[in-house]
């Protein structure tokens, strides 16, 4: 079976970027520009991981994730940060706020899928 990701970015062409990788790869890929849209979407999809933008207009990333992790109905969908914003303390303010990784930006092409499946793989055996 097809993992299914959401991808979270308020940049269309990193999102355009990051569903063709992993679409390419098999995965079933939806997006959402906004944490709105995200929550809208997760009212009839429930992905295995969130691919989520930190900088966002409105509801934030580390907002969004921790309102992911804190409602028992979307705590178990894995939650990594893709965040451009590489400054010393922001993997640790990611993984207090509930995100299970942690990828910078610019997007690494080659490591991305390789990456997904690392965390999808290391979630199903838990």
């Amino acid at each position: 079976m097809t993992a299914a990701v959401l991808v979270v970015d308020d940049n269309a062409a990193n999102m355009k970027l990051v569903s063709f990788l992993l679409s390419k790869k098999g995965y079933e890929v939806r997006t959402a520009d906004s944490a709105g849209a995200a929550l809208a979407c997760l009212e009839a999809f429930r992905p295995a991981l969130i691919l989520l933008d930190l900088q966002m207009p409105g509801i934030d990333g580390l907002t969004l994730a921790r309102r992911l992790k804190a409602d028992p109905a979307t705590r178990e969908i894995i939650v990594v940060a893709l965040t451009a914003y590489a400054m010393h303390g922001d993997e640790k303010r990611a993984r207090d706020a509930g995100c299970d990784g942690y990828i910078t930006k610019p997007i690494d092409t080659r490591t991305l899928p390789i990456m997904v499946a690392e965390l999808l793989e290391k979630h199903a055996q838990r």
